[in-house]
């Protein structure tokens, strides 16, 4: 390659992989390397990651990345991250030892602590300051269950020896140096998910992180998604390399797939769905279940913000019926049983399995496969394991035409990413349950490149959004072929099936997982 050509890496740290991916000035990928991490469930409903093994996979992908690209660090104009949000980690300021596992932002443990902070207020108690509802999806109540449960935690919190952050803030420490001078820094789309930044002022809410308990110091900085935070220090293959920006993957790929203009969305197809629509610089509040949050911050420049719908499962439905039914080998192999049938012949999976999101916020559904006869099939059960996340998506689609109308905002389109996508047969059938045509861009990897075009703007290698929109490019456009009728008896189904989830968890069914 030539010498003098220079690139943009990102840092992809996702909820099953981690991957870096290094794109050229064109937003095309050079290379890639990915690694998974396990997926550690000490008991229902909770769902942990080991930190160091996320560290460890970090440093050995971004080398993958490096050799396959024939390049080195020198070549590298800057570094981005993007990252599962909500995600916890807490971890000694003087080890660099996490003092527990990093809970994941599917995890359901904090549902008590989230009760007890709502009080007589319910869950809507900080809506306003920060714009999200008290759920466990969010990362302050997690830090709160660490430094209650952990022997320990707290008095070393209280001493100041304790940080906590997302996964950025956790791999942006040890990339600037951990225990030798690490910069602990986060940005505002990750603050914007933790229930303890004030969401119209970008700053953290001290009442909130005293009702919670945690420590003010324990906290990162917060700044813009795009700006040099610190350049990469002795601890593996990016020393003297800027790392200049930092997105929460929703707002990554938002940002990747050029959403720009208010009233421009995306969903992202991955182990959840995730639906965002850009609000421009007013703070839209959502009066229909979905979160307000910030879609990104470049430089001194002002925030825009989003409306988002975070739908909890979808691609790893699909993984549920290959690892825990083995109905099917791998991923793809579900598109190909789907096909057998016309339709899903009746049969609905709604797979609340750790309650439902947007726009139920209901911890108390379980998952539900409703509609059963002797007439269905693994066909049926593959159509409708698709099915499961169109339906899904168009409910969170209803909440935010509704939250958005009094502003004038209307979908004409739904852009789309993420791995699911590459299912025509998904993709045609959202189209079809949506009324909206779908479309997918050449480059589908759009939460790396998002964070690889907010590095690359912090350091000149683009200019501006501009530069994002001339380089994004269309691959296929699915319209819709339903008529009305059949796609509203669908809805009709589907709601059918929503209800008979709700209301499953009691002390009956805790105490069998206690």
């Amino acid at each position: 390659m030539n010498d003098k050509q220079m690139y943009i890496l990102a840092i992809d740290q996702g909820t099953t992989s981690t991957r870096a991916i290094i794109f050229d000035h064109g937003g095309q990928i050079v290379a890639t390397g990915q690694q998974e991490h396990e997926q550690i469930l000490p008991r229902s409903g909770w769902v942990e990651h080991d930190p160091l093994e996320i560290w460890r996979n970090t440093r050995n992908v971004v080398g993958d990345a490096l050799v396959e690209a024939e390049i080195n660090r020198h070549q590298l104009a800057a570094v981005g991250i993007t990252n599962q949000r909500e995600t916890a980690v807490v971890w000694d300021k003087n080890t660099g030892e996490p003092v527990y596992n990093a809970i994941v932002w599917q995890d359901t443990r904090t549902q008590r602590i989230c009760d007890e902070l709502g009080g007589d207020e319910g869950a809507d108690k900080y809506k306003e300051r920060v714009g999200l509802p008290l759920a466990t999806y969010f990362s302050g109540p997690k830090v709160k269950w660490i430094l209650d449960n952990v022997d320990g935690a707290r008095e070393r919190a209280e001493a100041g020896d304790l940080l906590f952050g997302n996964t950025d803030a956790w791999l942006l420490w040890n990339l600037t140096g951990g225990t030798e001078g690490g910069v602990h820094v986060t940005d505002v789309t990750n603050a914007s998910r933790t229930m303890l930044m004030n969401i119209d002022t970008l700053d953290w809410n001290e009442d909130i992180a005293a009702d919670m308990g945690i420590p003010v110091s324990m906290l990162p900085e917060i700044r813009s998604s795009s700006e040099v935070y610190g350049h990469g220090r002795k601890r593996g293959l990016l020393i003297d390399t800027p790392i200049a920006g930092i997105l929460g993957d929703q707002q990554a790929a938002t940002f990747g797939q050029a959403c720009f203009e208010v009233g421009q969305a995306k969903n992202t197809y991955g182990t959840g769905n995730f639906m965002l629509i850009n609000t421009g610089e007013d703070l839209v509040r959502s009066q229909n279940g979905l979160l307000t949050t910030v879609a990104y911050k470049i430089g001194e420049n002002k925030p825009v913000y989003a409306l988002e719908g975070s739908i909890a499962v979808t691609g790893s439905l699909v993984q549920w019926v290959r690892d825990n039914l083995g109905l099917i080998k791998d991923a793809p192999e579900i598109e190909d049983l789907a096909k057998q049938v016309d339709d899903n012949g009746g049969l609905f999976i709604v797979p609340a399995f750790s309650g439902l999101f947007a726009p139920h916020w209901r911890s108390d559904a379980r998952g539900a496969m409703v509609g059963m006869t002797r007439f269905h099939n693994k066909n049926h059960i593959a159509r409708a394991t698709l099915e499961a996340t169109a339906f899904q998506t168009r409910e969170v689609l209803d909440a935010m035409i509704a939250d958005a109308e009094s502003d004038g905002v209307e979908l004409s389109e739904l852009k789309v990413d993420g791995g699911m996508v590459m299912n025509e047969t998904l993709m045609q059938f959202q189209a079809d349950i949506l009324g909206v045509p779908v479309v997918r861009p050449k480059v589908i990897e759009t939460t790396a490149l998002g964070a690889a075009y907010a590095a690359g703007i912090a350091v000149g290698f683009w200019q501006g959004e501009q530069d994002v929109i001339d380089n994004w490019s269309e691959d296929k456009r699915w319209e819709p072929s339903m008529d009305e009728e059949s796609r509203e008896r669908l809805l009709r189904l589907w709601k059918k099936a929503i209800e008979r989830t709700l209301d499953w968890v009691d002390e009956d069914v805790e105490a069998l997982h206690d």
